[in-house]
Order: structure tokens, then sequence, then C-alpha cells
């Protein structure tokens, strides 16, 4: 039976890391996701976990310890935000490259500078090339939900690469909302045991983790990784199909929302997609066909599946709320452009620098975006295709 609970974001994820009983959480605090490893510490000094939290000196060592003990055969987490991310940035390419499961909870925050404390996901994104799988979330309820999958698509004998489940900072995870947890003993079964087939400290079996690797091998290892990448896409659905039933809520690579007959649409990913919807029903009270269509798993791209979703609609706006800096389009932009492009489809398109720096994403400023798509539409003109949303020029 459904557990009935208010909970913030941060709250609702470590009470997922506590039905899982993770081995091991090394751990260093940082805004805004200093609240997770400071819920799951009372978990264990209430002895509510097994787990051996580490405390450290920084996020690099926290990733470091993380690589140990995964290496070592244990089940291994850990959360982090922002500047807290890219001092890991050198071991997250190691964690992906020795196939550690690890699963890691990002608060999205913005990268400095200049120095700020708010939402972006410009630390996401910075990341989205290390080789780790990437799920969002919308709200609080998906933060909890994907948590509670996401073992069980890292750890896949098919996949083996470690995980990052966004949420997006203070927006979900400092907001209190209505959510339903799984029973402890549900989510236990769910989950299952880490059983690796090979490991550091495996009596029979001698290994080593993370050598130096000579010319000859290392494009069959990039290689290799890439097709544990391009299996997650399967494992994903196949987690998501086993979770709706024990939960019944349903989850796939992305969400389409009144898309199915829209001519202006919206790619959006995590909290600003539910200002998105309502945007959208407002439109639609007016007779205008719009639609949105909300991106779930970003690492591995599903390109085919979200080209199949957008290949009727005719005015579409990409939404990034990350500045890549290279002056034409956001990282999303170029992902979907490429879709698109890869299976012909060449719908009028813009891309939006969104929502820098906690910036307020309102209904109104969404709106506009659709009206931006209807002037082209009725002029046939479609203007600067990079722009920024809600910006002092």
């Amino acid at each position: 039976m459904a557990i009935k609970e208010r909970l913030s974001g941060n709250e609702a994820v470590a009470t997922a890391m506590r039905q899982i009983n993770p081995d091991v959480m090394p751990a260093y605090p940082i805004t805004p996701s200093t609240e997770i490893p400071q819920y799951f510490t009372s978990y264990v000094s209430n002895g509510q976990v097994d787990t051996v939290f580490i405390p450290v000196e920084s996020e690099h060592s926290a990733m470091s310890a993380c690589i140990g003990s995964e290496a070592a055969g244990a089940r291994t987490i850990t959360a982090t935000s922002s500047c807290g991310l890219a001092l890991m940035w050198e071991v997250l390419n190691v964690a992906a490259s020795d196939r550690l499961p690890i699963c890691l909870s990002l608060v999205c925050r913005a990268l400095s500078g200049p120095i700020n404390i708010n939402c972006d996901h410009s630390d996401a994104m910075g990341a989205r090339n290390t080789g780790w799988i990437q799920i969002f979330a919308e709200n609080n309820q998906e933060a909890y939900d994907n948590m509670v999958q996401a073992y069980r698509i890292a750890e896949h004998k098919d996949v083996m690469l470690p995980i990052m489940v966004c949420q997006d900072g203070f927006i979900t995870s400092h907001a209190v909302e209505n959510i339903e947890l799984l029973e402890d003993d549900v989510v236990k079964n769910f989950v299952g045991e880490y059983e690796p087939d090979h490991y550091l400290l495996k009596d029979d079996e001698s290994i080593a983790y993370g050598p130096y690797a000579v010319t000859n091998y290392v494009m069959e290892a990039r290689r290799a990784q890439l097709e544990g990448l391009r299996n997650a896409k399967k494992v994903t659905l196949e987690v998501a199909k086993e979770f709706e039933a024990i939960s019944g809520r349903s989850y796939g690579f992305f969400e389409e929302y009144r898309l199915e007959d829209a001519d202006l649409a919206m790619v959006i990913i995590g909290s600003a997609a539910g200002t998105a919807k309502d945007a959208v029903d407002a439109l639609r009270d007016h007779g205008i066909k719009a639609g949105i269509l909300k991106i779930r798993l970003f690492r591995p791209f599903p390109s085919e599946e979200i080209a199949e979703a957008l290949k009727n609609v005719k005015y579409l706006a990409i939404m990034d709320r990350c500045e890549d800096f290279n002056g034409s389009c956001g990282p999303l932009g170029a992902e979907v452009r490429t879709a698109l492009y890869n299976k012909n489809l060449h719908p009028a398109v813009i891309n939006y620098c969104y929502g820098l720096g906690g910036r307020d994403v309102t209904v109104e400023s969404l709106t506009s975006v659709f009206r931006d798509l209807q002037k082209i539409q009725e002029t046939g003109n479609n203007g600067e295709f990079y722009r920024y949303l809600s910006v002092r020029e």
C-alpha cells in the first residue's frame, strides 16, 4: 500500500536511499544537496541502515572513495551539486570507464562564476559526456521514483555504468510536495542485493581496476563503454515497466504532454516542465495546438525516439537551462536538432537559453515562447535561432 507523505525533494531522495540501504556512502556537503547526506547520517546513527558513512575532505575525495568501494564490490552512493560535481570531474570519467555502477544524486545548481547557489543545469550538462547515465526529474515524486529505479538500471549486467539522478536545486530539493512512497520491503525487494560478477576483493579472482591502457586498447574500451550506455536505453524501459507494476506510475525516456496533434511544441527538462504544461493548457483553451516533450533520460540520449515523437510538429522551441558557450545553441538544442536532422525532419526550430542562476520561469515567460512560434507560423520568418528568455539586453 502506498504511503502518503509531504516531503522535500532532498528528503524524498534520502528516503529512497534509506530504503535501498547501500553499503557505503562517501559524501561532502555543498548547497543545495547538503540535506541529503545530512538526512542519511541520521539514518546511520539511528541504526535504520547498515551503510558505512565516510566523511571526506572534498568532493573529489568523495567520488574517489566511491570508486574504491564500488570496485571492491560494495553498492555505493553519494550526492553533490554544482562546483562539487566540477571538483569530481577527473574521477567521474574514471568511474564510468571502470564500469562501476555508482549512484549519484545531483541537485542541479549553477556553476561559478559569477557565484550563485540557485538552479540551472550547467553542472549536469557539463558532465554530460563523462559516460554517466543521466535521468532528470520534474518534481519530488519523480526524484524519489528515479532514485528507486537507478540501481536496477546501473547494475544490470548489460550496462554496468554509473548513474546521476538529477533534480532542480531549491525548486524541488527544498520545496515540500505531497508524494507517495513505497513500503520499505517493496523497495528492498525491487532493488535487490548487489552481486557483481567481478570485483576487486573477490577471493578466487585476480582483477585490476583503472590500469594504464596502452594505445592498442583505449578505443576498444571506449567502444565497449558506449555499448553499455546504449544498452541502458532498453534496460531503462524494462525497469520502468517493473516499477509501474509496484507503484502504478509510468515512466519512459520522456513524457509527451498534449503532443499528439500539436503544431507548436516545446522540448524541456526538469521542474520548468510543470510550468510549461500550465502554459500549454491555457493555450489549448484558446484553440492553439501546443504541446510539450519533457526529457527524462538525457544520457544515453534517445534520439530516434525523440525524432519519432516530434515528427508531426511544425514549429519547435528547445529550452536549455544552461549556456554552452558555442555561440549558436545549447546542449539540448544540439542534441534535438541532430536527432531531427538524422531522420530528415526539418521543423522551424528556435533554441532558448533560460532560467540561468535561478531566474524565474513563469507561465507568462513560457507562453511568450509559444507566441514566438506563432509569429514564425504567421510570417514564415524564423528570425534569430538562438535566443535568451527574460534577459535584460
